[in-house]
């Protein structure tokens, strides 16, 4: 119970220090460019816009509707992201031929703007859930697939001798070594994707969908409302934020528990 207090309070002691890290960042950039009040809004002109004034109830709905919407969007390309580079880490573990034939592919997903490849995925996915998906996915695949890579092959050799002088197989080995030594890189290809599922997820509402923060965003630039533009990134960069805080509680209590 001590052990669980003293986790939770850490991690809400690093969330709260990481709030007033970006809210320094935010306000003293807004500064030292010498942004317009008019363009350029504050934590507290944020803060009114949601709570203080006469139409926050609307506002704050309208915000958090378009956040839920990008939550799910960003849930299915981290999900298929993130699926596609388990799988494909596994292939390359074991089959090393696997990884030089795909490789090259994850890379070139990697190197070409997700702009540029917008117009194709839209043609063969059409404008709804399956063009997320695979949108999220590509900026979520290759930083996961990589980490997992290096997790799967960093076990020790000596263990990987044992397996394979009591008869294991190519399959046994990786069962019984790889794949426990690779737990942490897992973890940390998790907290590495939420950005980028939620960047995936932004990119696609603007490009495919017009629904969620992605679209809202750029619809409101278009009409001067400011306020809700950054109410927009604020929400979506706090939801980041619990989101990365979250993965790092789940894998301190899961490390506490097998003792690791």
């Amino acid at each position: 119970m001590v052990g669980v207090l003293r986790s939770t309070g850490k991690m809400l002691f690093g969330l709260a220090l990481s709030l007033a890290v970006v809210g320094a960042l935010w306000v003293g950039l807004l500064r030292f460019f010498d942004v317009s009040a008019y363009i350029g809004k504050g934590p507290w002109d944020v803060y009114s816009y949601l709570f203080r004034d006469p139409e926050s109830a609307e506002n704050r709905a309208l915000v958090m509707g378009q956040l839920g919407r990008t939550l799910l969007d960003a849930g299915m390309g981290f999900t298929a992201g993130m699926l596609a580079a388990a799988v494909c880490a596994c292939l390359f573990t074991v089959f090393r031929g696997v990884e030089q034939a795909l490789m090259p592919l994850a890379m070139l997903l990697r190197s070409v703007p997700l702009v540029a490849l917008a117009p194709m995925i839209i043609l063969i996915f059409g404008r709804q859930e399956a063009a997320v998906a695979a949108m999220g996915g590509i900026v979520v695949l290759f930083p996961a697939l990589v980490t997992m890579v290096f997790g799967l092959r960093s076990a020790s050799p000596a263990m990987l001798e044992v397996v394979r002088v009591y008869g294991g197989s190519r399959l046994d080995v990786f069962r019984k070594v790889a794949l426990p030594s690779a737990a942490p890189a897992f973890f940390t290809a998790l907290r590495v994707s939420i950005p980028g599922a939620l960047t995936g997820a932004l990119l696609a509402e603007w490009l495919a969908t017009g629904q969620g923060i992605g679209y809202g965003i750029v619809s409101a630039v278009s009409r001067a409302r400011y306020d809700h533009v950054w109410a927009g990134v604020v929400v979506v960069t706090l939801a980041s934020i619990v989101l990365y805080a979250l993965v790092s509680a789940v894998e301190a209590a899961l490390k506490r528990r097998t003792g690791t």
